[in-house]
C-alpha cells in the first residue's frame, strides 16, 4: 500500500501525542513514547509538557522518585529516560547487541583492562549502595591505580546496567550524577529479551518505519533478518520515495489532513531522531539548520506538522528563530505557544519571547 509524506507526519505526530495531548499519566506517556531522550537534564519535561494534557514539573520529579521511571543510557549509549517495567527488557537486548559501542573515546585509556574484569569490580563496589560518578571512579582507581579515573567509570556504565537515581535528573538540578546497580533500584533484568518487542514497540510510537529507521532509533545493527522473519505478522507500505515500511497491523493511519498545533520540542527530542529519513518530519534544506554538527541537536518547533525554526534559552529570553517568514496566522499561533512555553519554563519576572530572524 502507498503512503503519502503527510500521512506519515500526521501518523506520527498522532502516536507521538502531538496532535492530540496525551490524557494519561506520566509513566503511560513514557511506555507509549518507548524511551525519552535526557542528555539535557530539563529536555524530558518539556518533551513531555508538550505532549501532554495536563504536565507539572513535579509529575516527572514524583514518577523518578517513585521509580515509576528510569534515568539510564539506553538508545544509542545515550542518555533516555523509559518506564522501570521497560527498561528490564529494553537494556539486556541493548547490551546483548551494541558491541563496543560508546567506548572509542577511551580507547587508549582503557587499552589493555578486561572489561568484564571492570564491570565486576564496579558491581562490587556499587552493591547496596548510590554512588556518584566521580566517587565510583576514585574506588575503581584504587584497584587500576595507573589509570586515568574518569575512564573507567564511563567504561563500567558502558559495561553494567547503571540507573541514574535522583537528585539526577530532575528539573534544574545540576551536580555529580548519581549511579546504582538497576537491579538494586528496579528488580532483575529480562535475561531473554525479544527483538520482537522492541519492532513492535519502536513502529507502535514511530511507524510505519523501516528497518534502517528502526537501526538509527535503537543504535543497533543487523536487524534487517530479524525483521524479515517477521513480515508476515507486519503490515507493508511504501512511501514516496519508494521505500519500504513496516507496521503494526490494525493500527490506524492519518488522512494527512488532520490539523496539526504549533509544538515546541526540547534539544535533542527523539522525533527528530527516531528515523533514517526524516522527511516525514523535517525538509532535507532545513535539516543542517536542527543538526549542526558536534553532536548538538537543537531544540526545534512545528508549524503545520513539519519543523519550522529552533529555539533556545538565553538568560531570561526564549528566543524563537523559524526557517522562512511566518504568515502571519503562523506567527500568532506560534508567539502563542512560545508564551506558554515561557510560562513553564518559569524564567522569573524579566521572562520573555524574542523573535529572531533566520
Amino acid at each position: 500500500m502507498d503512503i503519502s509524506t503527510r500521512q506519515l507526519n500526521r501518523t506520527y505526530l498522532q502516536r507521538q501525542s502531538l496532535l492530540t495531548p496525551f490524557p494519561g499519566t506520566v509513566p503511560e506517556l513514557v511506555a507509549r513514547l518507548v524511551a525519552v531522550q535526557a542528555q539535557e537534564t530539563d529536555a524530558p519535561y518539556v518533551g513531555l509538557w508538550t505532549r501532554m494534557a495536563m504536565f507539572r514539573h513535579e509529575d516527572l520529579t514524583a514518577a523518578l522518585a517513585g521509580r515509576d521511571v528510569v534515568r539510564g543510557s539506553l538508545l544509542r549509549i545515550t542518555q533516555h529516560m523509559t518506564t522501570g517495567d521497560d527498561y528490564r527488557w529494553l537494556r539486556p537486548l541493548i547490551a546483548q547487541r551494541i558491541g563496543k559501542a560508546g567506548l572509542s573515546p577511551f580507547a587508549r585509556d582503557l587499552a589493555g583492562i578486561d572489561l568484564a574484569d571492570l564491570a565486576a569490580a564496579a558491581r562490587e563496589i556499587l552493591s547496596g549502595q548510590v554512588l556518584t560518578r566521580p566517587a565510583l571512579a576514585r574506588h575503581l582507581a584504587e584497584r587500576y591505580p595507573d589509570r586515568a579515573k574518569m575512564p573507567l567509570a564511563w567504561a563500567a556504565q558502558r559495561e553494567l546496567p547503571l540507573l541514574h537515581p535522583p537528585p539526577t535528573g530532575v528539573w534544574r538540578r545540576r551536580g555529580h550524577v548519581a549511579c546504582v546497580l538497576a537491579e538494586d533500584w528496579i528488580g532483575s533484568l529480562h535475561e531473554e529479551p525479544s527483538v520482537r518487542t522492541l519492532v513492535w514497540r519502536y513502529l507502535a510510537s514511530c511507524g510505519p518505519a523501516s528497518v534502517a529507521d528502526l537501526q538509527i532509533w535503537s543504535g543497533l545493527r543487523r536487524l534487517r533478518a530479524e525483521v524479515e522473519a517477521l513480515r508476515p505478522e507486519l503490515t507493508v507500505y511504501r512511501d514516496e520515495r519508494g521505500r519500504e515500511l513496516f507496521d503494526v497491523p490494525g493500527l490506524p493511519i492519518a488522512s494527512g489532513d488532520e490539523p496539526a498545533p504549533v509544538r515546541f520540542l526540547p534539544e535533542f527530542d527523539n522525533l527528530v531522531l527516531s528515523h533514517d529519513d526524516r522527511s516525514r518530519i523535517i525538509s532535507d534544506e532545513h535539516r543542517p539548520r536542527v543538526f549542526p554538527g558536534y553532536s548538538m541537536v537543537h531544540a526545534t518547533f512545528l508549524v503545520d506538522g513539519f519543523v519550522a525554526g529552533i529555539w533556545q534559552i538565553q538568560g531570561a529570553e526564549v528566543r524563537v528563530t523559524p526557517f522562512v517568514p511566518l504568515a502571519s496566522d503562523e506567527a500568532d499561533a506560534v508567539r502563542s505557544e512560545a508564551d506558554r512555553l515561557l510560562s513553564f519554563l518559569d524564567l522569573g519576572p524579566d521572562g520573555r519571547v524574542v523573535f529572531e530572524v533566520s
